[in-house]
């Protein structure tokens, strides 16, 4: 689908391998955190089988054949009501392409899939210091102050 970025966003099925291992070279990039997204990076059985996974969601913003930026989502369904959730859990631009529009035409993207899969909300969260971030979600939505706490699994 084209917007009025130019660019062309792509919501990312089971055969978009490149484009998915574009992407997580993108996210490496823009959060500075190239191992993260690259060190480990999952086989292609492994994000064929997310790509095609209902619950999971990733666009990306096209320039030719580069991915310029894009987001990662999860669908949580709900237990007290028949509806659901999406979690922008990575959204990210390149440097080179911010203030574009991109991460807002990535978010009005998301929107129809979200509606699509019986979700009532997007929620996403932003770092304390991250301003751009935080007035990007503020343009587009209700801000709530809430704290998170990481547990570990071990």
């Amino acid at each position: 689908m084209q917007n009025t970025t130019g660019m062309t966003l792509l919501h990312l099925g089971r055969d978009d391998l490149a484009a998915m291992n574009d992407l997580l070279d993108c996210f490496g990039e823009a959060f500075e955190e190239p191992a993260t997204y690259g060190a480990d990076r999952p086989d292609t059985d492994y994000l064929g089988e997310l790509l095609a996974d209902p619950s999971f969601i990733a666009l990306a913003a096209m320039e030719g054949q580069r991915v310029v930026g894009g987001l990662a989502a999860y669908v949580l369904r709900k237990f007290e009501q028949p509806r659901s959730e999406v979690y922008v859990y990575d959204l990210a631009v390149r440097e080179s392409h911010r203030r574009r529009g991109i991460a807002t035409a990535l978010i009005e993207a998301l929107k129809p899939i979200a509606r699509a899969r019986k979700a009532w909300v997007i929620f996403v969260q932003a770092d304390h210091g991250d301003d751009p971030a935080i007035a990007l979600y503020e343009s587009l939505g209700e801000r709530e102050e809430v704290l998170h706490f990481d547990i570990t699994v071990e």
